[in-house]
């Protein structure tokens, strides 16, 4: 017999560094989820992406227990980190803080597709360079799709 599903607890955390303190901890016992065995188990799925933030979505079951889908870096995190810069623009409409090139727009649409909600790689490369224009960043070159 299936287990009846009681919820769902959405969740950003660093790769490989979960742990009781808020947010993990508060969020999960406030659910009767045993939190230490969450932060194991996170812990030993993340180990590849220590440091990172990760998005979590945490089903939990009647019978407090539960399992957890790691999704793929959020695409602002990516930007960042591709770019070398530490924040986005204050005035994105008028100040540009940096350049990507659309190579490098295609490699995090192709890392994010499986989160997105598109099915071509050319509409997850548009969603991704529109992320960038509204955190001050232009992207260079032309759009390898013009057809």
């Amino acid at each position: 017999m299936a287990k009846e599903v009681a919820g769902q607890i959405k969740l950003q955390i660093k790769g490989g560094a979960a742990n009781p303190s808020p947010p993990v901890g508060p969020a999960l016992g406030s659910k009767g989820i045993n939190i230490m065995e969450f932060c194991k188990q996170f812990n030993a799925r993340t180990q590849d992406k220590a440091g990172k933030v990760l998005p979590v979505v945490i089903t939990y079951y009647t019978d407090k227990s539960f399992d957890f889908i790691v999704k793929t870096p959020p695409v602002p995190v990516q930007l960042l980190e591709v770019s070398k810069i530490k924040s986005g623009s204050a005035e994105p409409n008028r100040k540009k803080v940096a350049s990507i090139t659309w190579e490098q727009v295609q490699a995090i649409a192709e890392d994010k597709m499986p989160d997105l909600n598109c099915f071509e790689l050319k509409s997850a490369m548009t969603m991704v360079a529109g992320t960038a224009r509204s955190m001050g960043i232009t992207v260079t070159g032309e759009f390898p799709f013009n057809n």
